[in-house]
């Protein structure tokens, strides 16, 4: 069983140029009627709340991201947050914005979406969950604002004098966005320890369930740095006596439908017990699935766990379980008629379909709404990740060229130029022809781009060096190498000396000539 994850909602998955933070324009402010997002840069911002006293709500995105727009069409055209928004001084922070990736540096956010709520003095509050549904949000967000300290030093107490903590300081702890936090609170190989400790100090409830679950979750990341000691057994009776509970299971639909493979597999080995969890996880899933209160985005990301949990060791579904996914995909996809909604609904509907190996119908899908999303690049990454999954490995290259030339945005263009690139190597390594020319298109934009080697973009950057270095691990590639680092490395030279962009690109253009 695997999940197929979102194509590029990033590191989970994104808004508004015309100056470093600025009002949405008309056609992306649909869903912000209403809230007087700040005119102007930051610094102002802050200078606003600290001589009004107000709260600043931080959001970075961008257009294409399939969650943003899923927060935009849930929360930031509720009635509720549009009236909670009077309250703080709301900024939005655009990654394709021209200070955006430096901006997102200086913030330390970068995966779409990410929320944070400073106090008026700049502190650091808490980083907002923006995968729960409007109505948990809006509770954490109030908790959020009445909060009397920051998260940072409710983990402190937490972790030395758990008994100084209120239900409520737990709930923050229980719900804060610790795939947001960019170290900000706990480095990588500490997170899964520390969320264990967390759930063992919290009194029993729901926060601690949830704190419990994130922990294992946290623990069945294949790239978690930190290893714990865990009784896997007693873990797995926990959770599947949470998936029995319907109100436990919707509480925590997040972090049962993004990861429940990964868990399953985590848990338990291969053979009965795993059957037994999966099936179990796969009712609670369905159950989700059909529940009319979460939204349509939701239901489908939990129809997808469905589908994926009942794969067989050859990755196929039982033929009604792929009827019961094709019906309910277009029931939901026909009742979306709001274009926000409609770019998550039609990512994870793309996402269902492929899971319950309906390929041809998540393409159809996908190519569909080419024609209609306000950010069709995106869904052609989903359209290359099809083909290369079907092991076609020219079409998922010409979709992935497709996605490059129709981005919009500079961040999103190198990242999807560098996307383009990464494909190249996997799928056609002996195409040096091929990936020489693409790169120099792709470094001769970055030369003319404002801030390129911050957050997302040295991100991108750098997983493509390593990525050219391991082609060439053999030395077979090592003119090609030359070539294309020496492609980059006049990008380099063009920067002001003292700029601290120089010495990030010319780490680039060092690692992608380590030959392993």
């Amino acid at each position: 069983m695997s999940l197929r994850p979102l194509v590029l909602a990033a590191a989970l998955c994104a808004l508004l140029p015309a100056a470093a933070f600025a009002a949405a324009p008309a056609s992306s402010a649909a869903h912000a009627d209403g809230i007087a997002w700040f005119k102007g840069d930051v610094d102002s911002a802050f200078a606003q709340a600290k001589s009004s006293n107000k709260p600043v709500f931080l959001y970075w995105g961008a257009v294409w991201c399939p969650p943003c727009n899923q927060v935009k069409a849930t929360i930031f055209n509720r009635q509720s947050f549009i009236e909670r928004s009077r309250a703080f001084v709301p900024v939005y922070l655009d990654g394709d914005s021209p200070d955006g990736q430096k901006l997102g540096a200086r913030f330390k956010v970068r995966g779409y979406p990410t929320m944070i709520l400073f106090k008026p003095d700049g502190t650091e509050i808490t980083r907002l969950p923006g995968e729960v549904d409007a109505e948990r949000y809006m509770q954490v967000l109030t908790l959020s604002m009445n909060a009397t300290r920051p998260v940072k030093d409710l983990l402190q107490a937490a972790l030395t004098e758990p008994a100084q903590l209120k239900a409520d300081d737990w709930r923050l702890l229980s719900d804060y966005s610790w795939d947001t936090d960019e170290q900000q609170l706990i480095g990588k190989k500490d997170l899964p320890a520390t969320l264990q400790k967390l759930a063992a100090a919290c009194p029993p409830g729901e926060n601690a369930l949830r704190l419990q679950l994130k922990s294992v979750v946290a623990a069945s990341d294949p790239k978690a740095e930190g290893k714990v000691e865990l009784d896997k057994a007693a873990a797995a009776a926990r959770i599947e006596k949470m998936l029995a509970d319907k109100q436990a299971t919707r509480d925590n639909a997040d972090q049962l439908a993004n990861y429940a493979p990964q868990v399953v597999n985590y848990l338990t080995p291969e053979g009965p017990q795993r059957q037994a969890l999966a099936n179990a996880w796969g009712q609670a899933m369905q159950r989700l699935a059909d529940d009319a209160t979460l939204s349509r985005a939701d239901r489908l990301t939990a129809l997808t766990a469905r589908a994926s949990l009942a794969q067989d060791a050859d990755g196929k579904v039982d033929p009604k379980l792929a009827a019961d996914v094709r019906r309910q995909v277009a029931e939901i996809e026909k009742a979306t008629t709001d274009a926000y909604e409609r770019q998550a609904v039609v990512s994870a509907g793309a996402d269902a379909l492929a899971e319950a190996g309906l390929m041809d119908e998540s393409d159809a899908l996908l190519k569909a709404e080419l024609k209609r999303s306000h950010s069709p690049y995106y869904f052609m990454l989903g359209l290359a990740a099809n083909a290369k999954k079907r092991g076609d490995k020219a079409a998922a290259l010409d979709w992935y060229d497709q996605a490059y030339k129709a981005a919009k945005g500079p961040a999103t263009r190198l990242q999807w130029g560098v996307t383009y690139l990464n494909g190249l190597l996997d799928l056609a390594p002996t195409d040096e022809k091929r990936i020489e020319t693409t790169s120099r298109t792709v470094f001769t934009e970055l030369g003319g781009m404002k801030d390129a080697f911050y957050e997302r973009n040295r991100a991108y950057l750098e997983r493509f060096a390593r990525k050219l270095a391991q082609w060439n691990k053999e030395g077979k590639h090592a003119e090609s190498v030359q070539r294309v680092s020496a492609q980059l490395e006049n990008v380099c030279g063009k920067l002001p000396e003292k700029d601290a962009q120089r010495a990030a690109c010319r780490d680039v253009v060092d690692t992608a000539r380590v030959r392993s």
